[in-house]
């Protein structure tokens, strides 16, 4: 039996334009042709629908993804119900906007067909007043498979483009399965989906240019396009500043200057406050109040530099004159089901990347454009943006129909972020133009010289044509910063290392050792990393106990690159002793994936200026699984996340072995010097002093150094296995920054069992201390976050951790237990 749900709206006819969530009806759903609905979530997706009521299992458990596969091929409907009542119906203008449909969709308003979808990245807004009826309205919206729609398009093509059947479908690339994610091809309304009532006119974009900033003074001109449906006289105000127009029928163009005295600069973290400006932009006619917009703007200039060098060309970004050194991640979509990802995600994960240090994240080109929750928080705190198109690891279609989807697109994507002052870069795509290059595309598919000659002339007109076009149209001079794809050059080219942004993959898929990140540094890392496991508690969450091991189906299945464990295990047999048990395995996964990250985001720093940017993949996850994420999808730190925050100090001290030398760094970010102490200790680990050294020295602003140098022989006497040279750098301000260099791998020092001894200073703050050096101390308390962890302990230090939670059953874990 169905059962209608009625629900009448809150409105009323005023002046003042209205928005109406429609999602806050009750919304019904059914695979297309089944007799029976059931209750649905708007926003939302299809399995969640699916599972929330209980006609499928999690699909991120154990291995049900496999038996979930037949969703994407599906046809799938929604609809609901609402009144419209008389008074409703005297808005001069009701339509239909849905900020997200995934992806071919077609809506119908009481049976009429009124908009048919293909792009789920685009807003698709509608008239719909004449469609419309005082009483009881009905909404249906009928998803056709993507998956279906891809194929039938590949086979208009005469050649098969590499990517498959998504590269056809304007949708996230990432559902289709990637070597870190599940294959889960979702439908539904994703986004709000809201009903707009209006009268005379209203905003449908405001965008703002910097036309001068100085110490004095900043001018700003603000463009507000305005739909009127009355001509007449009409006043534009922002903030405290108004002027009167007189509009014709139609779409206009308002432009006003606003002045501000004195402003202060938008920085990003680590350099300064980013210091926002609220505005409100408000429209109205003799009766009122009509529309209006809130902004939050930032006042700074940013460049991308690429000056030809001894080297080759450099590739850095500077912000209010500043050359600043980006420190970041990669960041994916959050969750293979979009809507599930609250504000709350989102300000977690920039939250993380602020306590990390970092001060750049890149929105990959295989996910989804961010959500506004997501910049606000970039905006907020500091962390400027580096925005990929969604195109990736592929080529596409060059066919009329698909470029003008694209090209509105990115009309709608950039209209919608262009306000930000974290977003900082728009770039083409990601790996496409390396993956034509240097994947081997052409033999694979066996392309004839017109194929590749066609294919090509697609790229190009694509990201080099249409894309930067439509931004030139859109975007003033200083918000129009355009790369075509990431990276430039190839990884196994030695250009790459010399010219534009590198994604450095000789480790991990090359095979290459840790160390070889010392020598392979570019001018620009925008790409490179290493596997590591999440912690036991996020295996918990998908897995039974025993299927806690490795040649586990449920383990394997949340492993998505096909030699994963295997590369894992191999890096591991270099570096470390391995482990039997699965916890320690973890464990050990960590240490290994941190380490690795350590020597290429130090070797990254200390090249200064020549490279001004590490952005390591990935940040985040979208599911629980084993991956190069650096937090877990739960959010819980890895042991890299950890070093991440060591290693983007603003002032970093690192120790390189190079010519038979340990030359000790110090790389500063910091703009103005400061004056230190270098104290540098050989320690044995029970904690007897063998040699040192302390020197005065200056550090000097936004670079990075060489301090000092030990020949090589003067070690040997030593013990390699059983010492450590610890570096301190005491500055004039009391603050301290340090480091520990080893000699050895971790698999070959002589580690003693460890003492560790825990005082608790308060509610959240705790003092650990050992009597020997307990190499990488992991406190483990379930839903406790520490303030470090995985950390060496030198012999008497007294380390001070702050912590969050509530502290039971505390457990310790040390590399000295191996």
């Amino acid at each position: 039996m169905r059962f209608l749900f009625i629900f009448c709206l809150p409105m009323m006819v005023t002046a003042q334009n209205f928005h109406s969530d429609l999602g806050k009806e009750n919304w019904n759903f059914r695979k297309k042709g089944d007799a029976n609905w059931l209750p649905a979530s708007v926003p939302g997706t299809v399995h969640t629908d699916l599972f929330n009521n209980k006609v499928i299992p999690d699909p991120f458990s154990g291995t049900n993804e496999k038996q979930l596969q037949w969703i994407e091929n599906e046809d799938w409907e929604y609809e609901t119900t609402f009144v419209l009542s008389a008074k409703d119906f005297k808005n001069e203008n009701i339509d239909l906007q849905f900020d997200g449909l995934d992806t071919y969709a077609e809506v119908f308003l009481n049976g009429k067909s009124v908009l048919k979808a293909d792009n789920m990245f685009r807003i698709w807004n509608i008239e719909v007043k004449k469609q419309l009826k005082v009483g009881h309205n009905k909404i249906t919206v009928v998803f056709q498979s993507a998956v279906r729609k891809g194929k039938e398009a590949a086979k208009k093509l005469k050649y098969t483009l590499p990517g498959d059947e998504k590269i056809f479908t304007r949708k996230a690339q990432y559902q289709y399965g990637w070597d870190w994610g599940p294959r889960f091809v979702t439908a539904g309304i994703w986004k709000k989906v809201q009903l707009h009532l209006w009268n005379s006119a209203q905003l449908e974009n405001v965008r703002f240019e910097q036309q001068s900033l100085s110490d004095a003074k900043a001018q700003l001109l603000f463009t507000a396009e305005v739909n009127c449906r009355k001509s007449g006289k009409y006043k534009l105000k922002i903030n405290d500043t108004s002027e009167t127009y007189s509009l014709k029928k139609g779409k206009n163009q308002l432009k006003i200057s606003y002045e501000i005295k004195n402003p202060k600069r938008w920085w990003s973290n680590g350099l300064g406050e980013p210091h926002l400006y609220p505005f409100t932009i408000s429209l109205s006619d003799k009766n009122g109040n009509l529309d209006k917009r809130e902004l939050n703007i930032g006042l700074r200039t940013i460049e991308l530099v690429q000056e030809k060098d001894d080297f080759g060309k450099s590739f850095y970004f500077r912000l209010n004159g500043v050359p600043v050194f980006m420190k970041g991640a990669n960041y994916i979509p959050p969750d293979s089901f979009l809507p599930r990802a609250k504000d709350s995600v989102y300000k977690s994960i920039v939250k993380n990347a602020v306590d990390a240090n970092m001060n750049m994240l890149r929105i990959w080109g295989g996910g989804v454009y961010g959500d506004d929750a997501f910049y606000d928080e970039c905006d907020k705190n500091g962390i400027l943006v580096w925005q990929d198109f969604m195109f990736a690891c592929a080529m596409y279609p060059g066919d009329k129909a698909f470029m003008d989807n694209v090209k509105q697109e990115v009309i709608d994507n950039v209209n919608r972020l262009q306000n930000h002052p974290s977003l900082a870069l728009w770039c083409g795509n990601n790996e496409n133009d390396e993956g034509w290059h240097n994947w081997g595309w052409q033999k694979q598919y066996q392309y004839s010289a017109a194929d590749s000659t066609k294919i090509w002339n697609d790229y190009k007109k694509l990201f080099h044509e249409l894309i930067p076009k439509t931004l030139d149209s859109l975007l003033t001079k200083e918000k129009n910063l355009y790369w075509p794809s990431s990276p430039s050059i190839g990884w196994g080219r030695k250009e790459s290392l010399l010219q534009g942004d590198s994604h450095y993959w000789g480790v991990w898929w090359g095979m290459e050792p840790f160390e070889i990140y010392k020598k392979k540094v570019g001018r620009f890392m925008s790409e490179y990393g290493f596997q590591g496991m999440p912690k036991l508690q996020a295996f918990k969450a998908f897995a039974n106990e025993t299927d806690l091991h490795l040649a586990s189906e449920t383990v394997k299945n949340h492993q998505k690159h096909p030699t994963g464990y295997q590369t894992i295990q191999t890096y591991m047999e270099r570096e470390y002793k391995v482990p039997t048990q699965f916890e320690e395995y973890i464990y050990v996964s960590q240490l290994l994936q941190a380490e690795g990250m350590k020597t290429a985001i130090e070797a990254h720093r200390r090249a200064k200026p020549y490279c001004m940017g590490t952005l390591y993949w990935q940040l985040n996850d979208c599911w629980p699984v084993t991956s190069w994420s650096s937090v877990d999808y739960f959010g819980n730190w890895k042991a890299f996340h950890y070093q991440a925050k060591r290693s983007f100090e603003p002032i970093l001290v690192s120790v390189a072995e190079e010519d038979n030398q340990y030359k000790v760094y110090v790389v500063s970010d910091e703009l103005t010097p400061k004056k230190g102490r270098l104290q540098l200790e050989l320690i044995d680990f029970k904690g007897n002093v063998l040699w040192k050294s302390t020197s005065e020295i200056q550090v000097e602003g936004n670079t990075g150094k060489e301090y000092y140098a030990i020949a090589g022989k003067e070690m040997e006497k030593f013990n390699s296995k059983q010492v450590v040279l610890s570096v301190k750098l005491l500055l004039s301000d009391a603050d301290v920054k340090s480091t520990l260099f080893y000699f050895e791998k971790p698999k070959d020092l002589e580690l003693k069992e460890p003492k560790i001894t825990i005082r608790y200073r308060n509610e959240n703050t705790m003092e650990i201390s050992s009597d020997v050096l307990a190499k990488n101390v992991f406190l483990s308390v379930d839903a406790v976050h520490f303030s470090d962890n995985y950390f060496d302990l030198l012999p008497g230090e007294k380390r001070i951790i702050h912590f969050s939670g509530h502290i039971e059953n505390l457990k310790i874990k040390t590399l000295n237990e191996f």
